[in-house]
């Protein structure tokens, strides 16, 4: 009897670390690999068309984290699982990755072992974390799983530009990644800062990587 695959998306903007997993995935009869994405945005338009069981995706990615493409995953695919494989062991970033719907969540100094381990339990409806990450953080968030929200809450949209303002696009290029006109773009802008209580970019840039949508060395 022949057992159905499990079909993997991989996500991560760094061609060599891409191909490295993408080896390891293909040499590995039970996974299929539908396809491999070098950005945030790109991975929500491949899931649509191929439909993961798993996305393994990184968090520091261009254009659309990893963090908040989970978020976005877990409301167009509800079906699709997602294990983030970074290089941030972070309390913070884990505990917001699992807000995010996140099922597991890999350092990648790990063992290849326990990736395609992650996959296999993920798939079945399980938490997989990586094992240098303390399980205090797991429990602390299926202790508290509607953690309060922050009062100043921003849309999605509002989030994604201020990725790519704290990554250093302008507003015209941010229009043209978006599909959105440069004053659209400017509207949400104006919108986020009074929301937010900032008044200028090095301040948008240093709120974005304090709530993890950007990481310092972007």
């Amino acid at each position: 009897m022949t057992h159905e695959r499990t079909k993997v998306l991989l996500a991560d903007d760094h061609t060599i670390v891409r191909e490295g997993i993408l080896s390891l995935l293909q040499a590995h009869q039970g996974i299929a690999v539908v396809g491999t994405a070098e950005n945030g945005q790109e991975t929500i338009e491949k899931a649509r068309r191929t439909f993961p069981d798993i996305v393994v995706m990184d968090i520091a990615m261009p254009l659309l984290n990893g963090i908040e493409a989970s978020r976005r995953l877990r409301r167009v695919l509800p079906q699709t699982k997602v294990i983030i494989l970074t290089m941030y062991a972070d309390e913070e970033y884990v505990l917001r990755a699992l807000q995010a719907g996140v099922r597991g969540y890999l350092i990648k100094r790990s063992a290849a072992a326990e990736l395609l381990q992650a996959i296999q339990k993920v798939e079945r409806g399980d938490y997989y974390l990586s094992s240098e990450i303390s399980h205090v953080v797991i429990e602390r968030f299926l202790a508290s799983p509607q953690p309060t929200e922050e009062k100043t809450t921003l849309t999605e949209r509002e989030r994604q530009i201020l990725q790519l303002v704290a990554e250093g696009h302008t507003n015209r290029q941010i229009a043209v990644a978006l599909g959105i006109t440069p004053k659209t773009v400017d509207t949400h802008r104006t919108r986020m800062m009074t929301k937010l209580d900032i008044h200028d970019t090095p301040g948008l840039v240093r709120y974005a990587i304090r709530k993890g949508i950007v990481t310092a060395d972007d």
